[in-house]
């Protein structure tokens, strides 16, 4: 049986070792990781095969199935993305904002590893691989606590990854694995604030809520993504078909999907044929307001839920709105603060667009999916963040380290 208390105070333990390990050390551990997963491609497979059966089984949607599906490419996509991570500068140790006081202190702040950190996730076996590597980086000790759906393929990344840490002489409950199906053994990890620094959920809704309201510890979280694109009467007409195909279509059960389209009412006539012919041609499902299915009178009539709804499917709410003013106002009173964009040709609407809309990505002519930690260059991601406190966005792995002060005296006291 397991005992998530040992954990903790292991994961504690191991986290003075890694916190003070060089770059080198640290890259070299990471090396051996992604070598590791090319060697184990076949395993891995054999491994995810079972979760995929036996999420089936199951009746997993095909939103959960996508996630949890490993093949070939993406087992090679994940070990490439090791290397973007050693290629990183590392923020450990770095000094920053130092002031000489009148009486001859120095002052100033080093950025430093936050801990023991505990992530909890569902049916994505990648977050397995991506969490440990950058716990690594950022010299923090990492508690794995993975969906059942993919708990063979966790287990084959872990034991992986401890190897990783064995061989190259570090202890290998720098990253440790919750192997368990039963949920109570969360709540317990959740009370244990003298061990675990800082708890990260990536899930759905309910998972984050539920580690929201039984945790001791610390959450950086983000409940859901209900992403918006605006386009405006000024747009250019090159690449907004482009976008939001992408936004919808490429990946539709990932946070960074769009789940909304919000259309100027003085291009809506033109544009909403064409963009239903898309749509229907890509299988999406279409939810109109009373203005939108004017014009497209077989769609299905938007209800209050759409507006709130991540879909994480084939599915897209469309609303026309007057201006610039009521698309904002509309994310504003909908939206996640995950990801908004708009599609415009006007600077200066393109930049109130950017200041009005409060949320952790705001994105210019562009598709919502690149809201992503690797695609913004951070590496891979531990999560995106829509609080405010102490990260927010795609968070690499400068979020996960915190500040501490330091000061140079030559034999200074308070008077």
């Amino acid at each position: 049986m397991i005992d998530v208390l040992d954990i903790a105070k292991n994961s504690k333990e191991s986290f003075f070792q890694i916190s003070n390990a060089a770059t080198s050390e640290k890259n070299n551990i990471l090396k051996s990781i992604k070598l590791q997963i090319i060697k184990n491609i076949d395993k891995i497979i054999q491994a995810n095969e079972i979760d995929m059966n036996a999420g089936k089984s199951k009746g997993l949607n095909s939103a959960m199935l996508d996630r949890l599906l490993l093949n070939d490419q993406r087992i090679k996509k994940i070990a490439e993305s090791i290397d973007e991570i050693i290629m990183l500068e590392d923020p450990v140790g770095e000094i920053l904002n130092i002031k000489i006081r009148p009486n001859g202190l120095k002052v100033g702040q080093m950025r430093v590893p936050i801990g023991s950190i505990l992530i909890i996730y569902e049916a994505r076996p990648n977050v397995t691989v991506d969490a440990a590597a950058l716990c690594l980086k950022s010299g923090n000790a990492v508690i794995l606590k993975g969906g059942t759906e993919a708990i063979n393929t966790n287990r084959i990344f872990v034991d992986i990854i401890r190897q990783s840490l064995i061989e190259n002489n570090f202890n290998p409950h720098i990253v440790s694995f919750v192997d368990t199906s039963d949920r109570s053994k969360i709540n317990e990890l959740l009370k244990l604030d003298n061990y675990i620094d800082l708890v990260i959920p990536r899930g759905g809704e309910n998972l984050i809520r539920a580690v929201v309201e039984n945790s001791r510890i610390p959450v950086i979280k983000h409940y859901k993504g209900v992403c918006h694109i605006y386009i405006d009467n000024e747009y250019d007409k090159n690449i907004v078909m482009d976008i939001i195909y992408n936004a919808k279509v490429q990946r539709p059960g990932v946070c960074n999907a769009m789940e909304t389209l919000l259309i100027h009412k003085d291009v809506a006539t033109e544009l909403l044929p064409t963009i239903k012919k898309m749509y229907d041609a890509a299988k999406v499902e279409l939810f109109g307001c009373p203005r939108v299915c004017e014009i497209l009178p077989e769609i299905n009539s938007a209800t209050e839920y759409d507006w709130y709804a991540e879909y994480l499917d084939l599915k897209l709410a469309v609303k026309i709105v007057d201006d610039l003013d009521e698309a904002i106002r509309h994310i504003a009173k909908y939206g996640s603060q995950h990801t908004e964009a708009i599609i415009t040709t006007n600077y200066y609407k393109a930049e109130k667009f950017l200041r009005a809309v409060d949320s952790a990505t705001v994105i210019v002519n562009a598709s919502t999916r690149f809201s992503d930690g690797n695609e913004f260059g951070l590496g891979a991601e531990i999560g995106i963040s829509t609080d405010k406190l102490h990260a927010r966005g795609p968070m690499g792995i400068r979020e996960l380290t915190t500040l501490k002060f330091i000061v140079y005296g030559s034999g200074q006291i308070r008077k």
